[in-house]
């Protein structure tokens, strides 16, 4: 095959470039759809949690499809686990170490436990060592379902947060407004076409990588292609975050989370006739995103402030999950002693520090609104 000859430096062009044009891709892509939906009168709430919050999946989104086409489901899978890791972990706990993250969305608040069903339910799935066409088909209906239960219920959403988004897609929807309708339509047109080009460069460069460094596809899935295809992501949290606008930097994490899961994981096997699932992502990978998921909920479900403490501790799990995989994937002598000191050393003092944390926080927002602010 092409790749297998690959040099080293068409490698890294093929990658970088891949992944500039899945960035390009899914502006384009994403742009194009907000001016559909401005002309149409759609809201910036709905905008903002189902066309920016989605759009900035699509890289994932094409990416996976091409990986299940060219006979690569290794990468199709690891994408969207290995994102949702990234996006949780690595681009949360930065955003928190940035500023602490509170919810006063109602939706945010639902979108939460969605996403830690829709973890659930693929790793259930993933346990038969393929994700069927059937079960596929109740992933997307579960989407379709919760998205029009988002358009219903974004009508009843708080003033504050509906202001909030409206301030933050002011810019988006002032550069789209004049633009016609046809215009928008070929945006998206371009888009896709843009984004499925970049794909088709992305996965050839990591299956050539993968090769030339004797490793799995589904690490270079986990790894270089989850983060290359979140970069959207860490744009648009990082910078709503710097901005003050926490319920858009939560909401565009876990809104992406619940789309890869849904769409990708739900569509794929139906166009593919079922996607397999690497074994070894039952063991590590696939507890690893549920378990990522439910560390949520105390902070964005019981509405407890996510402090610049916790966003470390995401941000260096994320590191030492990552250092875990490169470890396994190189076979290097450092491996046993690196789990022998996170099984006896870390995880004894991190999990009763975690928990007597939240204790403490859920206790004090329990006494009143001050102190759930100062905590």
């Amino acid at each position: 095959m092409r790749c297998a000859v690959m040099p080293d430096i068409q490698i890294f062009l093929f990658i970088s470039g891949g992944l500039v044009a899945l960035i390009v891709g899914g502006e384009l892509l994403v742009r194009g759809a907000t001016g559909i939906a401005v002309a149409a009168g759609v809201s910036s709430l709905v905008i903002g949690l189902t066309v920016v919050a989605f759009g900035t999946s699509m890289p994932e989104m094409v990416v996976s499809l091409q990986a299940a086409a060219a006979g690569s489901p290794g990468i199709a899978v690891a994408n969207v686990v290995g994102s949702n890791i990234f996006n949780i972990l690595c681009i949360l706990g930065l955003c928190g170490m940035i500023a602490p993250l509170a919810v006063s969305s109602q939706l945010v608040r639902i979108d939460v436990p969605i996403m830690i069903l829709g973890s659930l339910l693929v790793y259930i799935f993933s346990f038969g060592g393929k994700i069927l066409p059937w079960q596929g088909l109740i992933l997307l209906t579960i989407l379709i379902s919760y998205t029009v239960f988002i358009v219903r219920r974004s009508r009843s959403e708080t003033r504050a947060v509906k202001a909030e988004y409206e301030a933050a897609l002011s810019d988006e929807r002032a550069e789209v407004k004049d633009i016609p309708v046809w215009l928008s339509g070929v945006l998206v047109l371009v888009g896709l076409f843009v984004l499925v080009l970049g794909a088709r460069w992305l996965i050839d460069g990591s299956v050539a990588l993968a090769r030339r460094f004797g490793v799995s596809e589904t690490v270079i899935g986990l790894t270089i292609v989850a983060a290359g295809t979140s970069l959207p992501e860490v744009a648009a949290s990082v910078m709503a975050t710097i901005k003050g606008e926490r319920d858009i930097a939560i909401g565009n994490i876990v809104g992406s989370c619940t789309f890869n899961l849904f769409a990708i994981l739900g569509i794929t096997p139906l166009v593919s006739g079922g996607l397999p699932v690497p074994p070894e992502m039952l063991n590590v990978d696939l507890p690893v995103m549920l378990i990522a998921a439910i560390a949520c909920f105390p902070h964005f479900v019981a509405g407890l402030t996510f402090n610049r403490i916790e966003g470390v501790l995401f941000f260096f799990s994320y590191i030492g999950y990552t250092s875990w995989l490169v470890l396994q994937a190189t076979g290097s002598l450092m491996r046993p002693d690196f789990e022998r000191v996170v099984m006896t050393i870390v995880l004894p003092v991190l999990v009763p520090v975690i928990l007597l944390v939240l204790w403490s926080k859920y206790s004090l927002s329990r006494k009143g609104p001050r102190n759930a602010k100062s905590s």
